[in-house]
């Protein structure tokens, strides 16, 4: 069982002084971001999935946001176009209150989690529409594992070829991301041993892995058409790169993390995101060189993230050797230090880590969570509970904040965070 180690004070995740940024990302407008969070509706006494998403969009119809997803127990909501932190952490609490409440209202719980902790139903769960039946019929061993839950966080690019440009460029950084939102350690009423159990989930449909290095827009849409061909996807929107150009919007849809626990996970991810799709941006403009990173490094780092987590080994990108997971999400603060300098995003980022770190991950308090359970009723109300956390204060002067936010606490962004510190990163053992 994964635990939270205290953190020493003075050491952690720091970023670089703002004097240190290169001029192109001092320069370079904010791209504008939108995040996407997928949720699992459940039976508040039993903690099985409760088919219940078809009920639910037709009670908030009309409102923007909430989606249809591949199961009747998932739930999507879509934010706005936003160009601010703040709007986005504006737009993921409306979402969450408004789901929450709806599901309530239903009889069941929504939850934030990357897979369903109890046995799913399968086939009988599809979301009764022409594609999703489609897809089931073609992907029959890969469809009754799904209704996994993700976060997706679009970043918005100038064109299509310097989107291709930027996916090369997230390759090596994919594996820290999902890391730290990792959040699917319980399935199937036990504990996985993995800190993310939705990865290997969803690693089984033939698409699901790290985008290639592509010389252009024309060559990434050539392989999206091969693709198709070959019967990997059935069309353009299956096609499930952790990373990838989006079928709908003149973005780059980083798709590699679970949902996140709670709001500040997800803010600390879409501006990470955002940071590092900048950061490539004003790489590929000025030219610099693309630093090779081959294939079986970024799939054996992502396999390490998904299994240890934030706390545990990672895999170097750039040299293969093992290392500590935090390692790795330092060095990648320190490629985006100067974009989130840029968009004034430092500050928050600083203290939306320090966070993380003192309540662990996802996986971490799921798993804590689950060993002071009494029953399924009372781990199904406590990953309840923690979803809809953000809505349990909005009254006061921090009107419009969810509790949990560091104004909200009147804590300083300027504290630095630190990092999980422990003798020896954790190896999970268990039973898949």
């Amino acid at each position: 069982m994964a635990t939270v180690t205290p953190v020493t004070p003075g050491a952690g995740h720091r970023l670089r002084p703002a004097h240190a940024q290169p001029a192109s990302c001092r320069t370079a407008a904010a791209p504008t971001l939108g995040v996407e969070e997928e949720f699992v509706l459940l039976d508040p006494a039993s903690g099985l999935p409760a088919l219940a998403a078809p009920d639910l969009l037709r009670l908030l119809d009309g409102e923007p946001g909430p989606q249809a997803e591949y199961m009747r127990f998932q739930f999507e909501t879509v934010t706005r176009v936003c160009t601010r932190l703040d709007e986005v952490r504006s737009e993921l609490l409306r979402l969450r209150r408004l789901a929450a409440a709806g599901a309530e209202h239903l009889g069941c719980r929504l939850v934030a989690t990357g897979v369903a902790p109890y046995p799913v139903p399968g086939l009988a769960a599809l979301t009764d529409q022409a594609r999703y039946r489609e897809l089931a019929r073609r992907y029959p061993r890969q469809t009754p594992e799904s209704g996994t839950c993700a976060c997706h966080v679009h970043v918005g690019v100038p064109s299509r070829d310097l989107g291709v440009q930027v996916l090369a460029r997230l390759r090596p950084w994919l594996a820290p991301l999902l890391a730290l939102s990792a959040n699917s350690a319980i399935a199937d009423g036990q504990d996985t041993a993995w800190a993310s159990w939705r990865y290997p989930l969803v690693s089984r449909w033939p698409t699901a892995r790290p985008p290639a290095v592509w010389a252009d827009a024309a060559h990434y849409d050539a392989t999206i058409r091969r693709l198709i061909r070959q019967g990997a996807a059935l069309d353009q929107a299956s096609v499930y790169f952790l990373a990838r150009l989006s079928a709908r919007y003149p973005t780059v849809e980083v798709r590699v993390a679970d949902v996140c626990p709670d709001i500040d996970t997800a803010v600390l991810l879409a501006a990470l995101v955002r940071a590092l799709v900048t950061t490539a941006l004003a790489e590929a403009r000025s030219g610099a060189r693309l630093r090779p990173v081959r294939d079986g490094r970024v799939a054996a780092g992502l396999v390490a993230a998904a299994r240890h987590g934030l706390g545990g080994y990672g895999v170097d990108p750039f040299t293969g050797r093992q290392v500590p997971q935090h390692s790795l999400l330092d060095r990648l603060l320190d490629q985006v230090h100067a974009a989130l300098d840029a968009t004034g995003d430092a500050d928050e980022v600083a203290v939306l880590l320090r966070r993380l770190d003192e309540r662990g991950t996802g996986a971490d308090r799921q798993r804590a969570m689950w060993s002071a359970a009494g029953s399924a009723r009372d781990f199904t109300e406590a990953l309840a509970a923690a979803t809809r956390a953000v809505a349990a204060d909005q009254t006061g002067p921090d009107q419009g904040r969810e509790v949990g936010h560091p104004a909200a606490r009147g804590e300083r962004a300027d504290q630095p965070a630190r990092r999980h510190r422990r003798a020896q990163p954790e190896r999970a053992a268990g039973r898949r």
